[in-house]
């Protein structure tokens, strides 16, 4: 009987714990805001109209932690009507594939795919079978897959090349739009951020009517390093982990993919503004854009009025497009919205252990709540 209750007990303690690490809040769940613009109605890259989000985690054994991320602009063939887009470089320690099409054309045909950093070919070549499958594209001779990427060798068996060509497919078919799972899952499983457990996280601003109502939304894959902040206060030098408190073990190295869509019509060339303006959330967070960083951000408009077609029988096309001079209230959404996915990615994350024993513990909140609690009110 004893041991009966024991065992019981044992069990629900184990449950709680299980449940109370599953269950870290959000940002604003936990209190915090950033910003002067409201989300949407899920604070996600999925506020924008047609955008799915699709993940697979991998978690096995002691030593596979990473997974597939998926972003759609929308439901249906985006090889054949293709949607603007663009690429801003922070710092190109990184592998983006498809990158320069994008850059000389302007247009995204396939979904965006983020994983680690040695799946990519993988990832690559599961993405163009995929477009290769889809009714209509019998006869496609070219694909520009687009497909970035973090490191995760620390806590993951990178080498492994665990991620297989139907993980990325399965990745694309799960999405969905409404709420975006956050922290360790999809590619952001076994990354690391600010010296704490990074991952996945999403963000989103919707612009009041009277400046255009169009809505920005981001998502990130956090794995890079610095000094934390948030609101511009010194979390990890409070926390006592930050770059260079330390003389070995405190790199900075990593990266950070950032994905930007919205609903605004804009061309490739205000696009390409908009993500350079989203790779600021890495500095108000505290990130630098160090030597070995792949910080990039990729920016799509899902304006239908917009999509490019493959073939059309005519020799041009008419679009209208926001001015330049309406384009600032897309600048700061999107610099907020990635200020705050980033912070999304940390709060969401939970401790975990790895590749040879390896651990990375996630942000303290209840440490974190009485460090806020001496920050300046906003």
């Amino acid at each position: 009987m004893k041991k009966a209750l024991f065992l019981i007990i044992t069990f629900l303690t184990l449950s709680l714990t299980f449940f109370s690490a599953e269950e870290r809040p959000r940002m604003r769940e936990f209190g915090i805001e950033t910003g002067i613009i409201e989300p949407g109605e899920w604070n996600a890259i999925t506020d924008v109209p047609g955008v799915k989000v699709g993940q697979v985690t991998l978690i096995e054994g002691k030593n596979i932690r990473t997974g597939v991320t998926a972003i759609l602009p929308y439901d249906g063939n985006i090889y054949q009507k293709k949607v603007p887009g663009a690429v801003y470089v922070a710092n190109g320690y990184g592998k983006l594939t498809g990158y320069t099409q994008i850059e000389e054309l302007g247009t995204i045909e396939t979904p965006v795919i983020l994983t680690n950093t040695l799946s990519v070919p993988t990832a690559a070549n599961a993405l163009i079978s995929y477009t290769l499958s889809l009714p209509g594209n019998e006869r496609v001779g070219s694909v520009n897959a687009v497909v970035g990427e973090t490191n995760d060798g620390d806590l993951n068996d990178i080498r492994g090349r665990h991620v297989k060509e139907e993980h990325v497919i399965e990745a694309i078919k799960k999405a969905q739009s409404g709420p975006v799972e956050e922290g360790c899952v999809g590619a952001g499983t076994g990354t690391t951020c600010y010296g704490f457990k990074g991952g996945i996280g999403t963000a989103s601003r919707k612009l009041p009517e009277s400046r255009g109502g169009y809505t920005v939304g981001v998502l990130v894959q956090t794995n890079h390093g610095g000094v934390l902040q948030i609101n511009g206060f010194p979390v990890g030098i409070r926390l006592g982990n930050y770059y260079m408190s330390r003389d070995l073990d405190d790199s900075p190295e990593g990266s950070c993919m950032i994905v930007v869509a919205t609903d605004a019509p804009l061309d490739s060339r205000n696009l390409k503004r908009l993500a350079k303006r989203a790779l600021l959330g890495i500095a108000r967070t505290g990130g630098f854009y160090s030597n070995g960083s792949g910080d990039y951000a990729i920016a799509f408009s899902t304006a239908e009025g917009l999509r490019v077609p493959h073939h059309s029988p005519s020799p041009t096309m008419q679009i209208e497009i926001l001015r330049n001079r309406n384009v600032s209230p897309l600048f700061l959404a999107a610099a907020e919205a990635a200020e705050e996915a980033i912070l999304n990615s940390l709060f969401k994350a939970r401790d975990m252990e790895g590749k040879d024993g390896s651990k990375v513990k996630a942000l303290p909140l209840d440490k974190l709540k009485k460090i806020m609690e001496e920050a300046p009110k906003r």
